[in-house]
């Protein structure tokens, strides 16, 4: 069962073919706004990247409203979006980025909010996979592994495995024979294989629990006094770092640790941290003491994974990302150094 299982709403609750073509265009944005959040994150999945899943939408309402008369009532409104949306994905990455990422990086990968992320429509109590799979499928892991398959394979895996549709519904959406979608499943399944370790567990960091925050909280001391060996201390032997859209992929805790002694990183002085959360990850965001402003600015923020109570992963995104995510754009002088 997928994430998204309640794709399929009654016909009878979405406009009918005279009326969806009748409908003015206020009212059909009415309906069309309904779904964007949740047509934004099916475009993040497939494109990994925060303002193309933002554009896409856009373009996907743009789209629906000029074709509104091939509505046949055959599928549901929502239904009907989330085609037009994922061709719409298709058409910029055949354009945009004909091949896929390569070597666990990802130079396009941007967060997501979980305060956005807060918008979608919850799985009940009883489809806790759904739930595990919702959280899972936005974890950066996930997102690096899957910009990692070719963009029909990616959209197979994405409509089949995320939001739990059916072989022949997701033929129909890209056009192919179900035979032809089953074994672009299977590429695109052996593929994420490929990037993900094998158990679920070693790359889904779950719910944070009490010793998850913790960790973070001295992930956080430890890099405001910028005390590396503190740092280390609290990685995992197997650690991957990565600050898209700067190439470098550091893999190993030495490695990490000397990418942080020959980045001028030990030493900084004013730094404060705010605790957040992106990608359904324990996040830091770190800001930097500017005494022409007289004020901290945006640094960057780290993006944790957490397994098994070490650090497993860190994806560092700059400060631009800021405003996006919701963060101050400056912390007061207050206690600066």
């Amino acid at each position: 069962m997928g994430a998204d299982t309640q794709l399929e709403e009654p016909s009878a609750s979405g406009p009918g073919v005279s009326g969806l073509g009748e409908v003015g265009e206020a009212a059909f944005s009415g309906l069309a706004e309904r779904h964007r959040r949740e047509l934004h994150v099916h475009c993040y999945r497939m494109l990994g990247s925060f303002e193309d899943a933002e554009d896409t939408v856009q373009e996907t309402f743009l789209r629906a409203w000029r074709r509104r008369e091939t509505f046949e009532g055959r599928s549901t409104f929502r239904a009907w979006l989330y085609r037009i949306a994922t061709n719409a994905c298709l058409d910029l990455l055949a354009k945009c980025r004909p091949e896929p990422a390569i070597g666990g990086e990802v130079p396009w990968l941007q967060p997501y909010p979980d305060r956005l992320l807060d918008e979608l429509p919850a799985g009940g109590a009883d489809e806790p996979e759904a739930v595990a799979v919702a959280r899972e499928t936005i974890e950066l892991a996930y997102l690096v592994a899957v910009q990692h398959l070719a963009p029909r394979p990616r959209a197979v895996l994405i409509l089949r495995d995320v939001l739990g549709r059916p072989a022949k519904d997701v033929a129909e959406i890209l056009g192919d024979s179900v035979n032809s979608v089953n074994s672009a499943l299977q590429r695109a399944r052996a593929g994420m294989r490929e990037h993900l370790p094998a158990e679920r567990q070693d790359w889904t960091g779950g719910a944070p629990d009490a010793g998850t925050r913790e960790l973070v909280r001295r992930y956080t001391d430890a890099s405001v006094a910028t005390d590396i060996d503190a740092l280390a201390a609290l990685l995992r032997d197997d650690v991957r770092c990565s600050m898209p859209p700067t190439p470098g992929l550091q893999i190993g805790r030495e490695a990490v640790v000397a990418d942080w002694a020959g980045s001028g990183f030990v030493g900084m002085k004013g730094l404060r941290a705010v605790p957040t959360s992106v990608n359904r990850q324990p996040a830091v965001a770190f800001y930097l003491w500017r005494e022409r402003e007289g004020a901290y600015l945006p640094l960057t923020i780290d993006v944790l994974r957490v397994t098994g109570g070490a650090i497993t992963e860190i994806t560092t995104f700059h400060e631009d990302r800021f405003p996006r995510l919701g963060l101050p754009e400056r912390l007061p002088a207050d206690g600066a150094e």
